[in-house]
């Protein structure tokens, strides 16, 4: 029960083609909690899919003004982390959280 904490801090996984691209150089891309800091994000990393742990950057993208059935909405900001893993070191994001 001790990972309780770091569900928290990771929403889960951003499959993008980007984020997919950046997976060849031992990057994986989270959505992560607002509130998260970057060494939370690295210990709930650690602590839920294992792997060396290099760098972790973060980005908040501001929520966009769309429309939807003709009304205008807005979508909420998210932080994303950008985690870079130790050369040889992988984790597999498919198995969920």
């Amino acid at each position: 029960m001790s990972n309780l904490p770091h569900y928290d801090k990771i929403v889960g996984p951003v499959i993008t083609e980007k984020s997919t691209m950046a997976s060849e150089e031992n990057k994986v891309v989270f959505k992560v909690a607002n509130d998260a800091t970057k060494p939370e994000i690295k210990a709930a990393v650690v602590a839920l899919f294992g792997g060396k742990v290099t760098a972790v950057n973060t980005l908040v993208r501001k929520g966009k003004v769309k429309r939807f059935r003709g009304r205008l909405g807005r979508q909420s900001d998210f932080k994303k982390a950008v985690v870079t893993l130790q050369e040889g070191h992988a984790i597999d994001v498919a198995t969920g959280l």
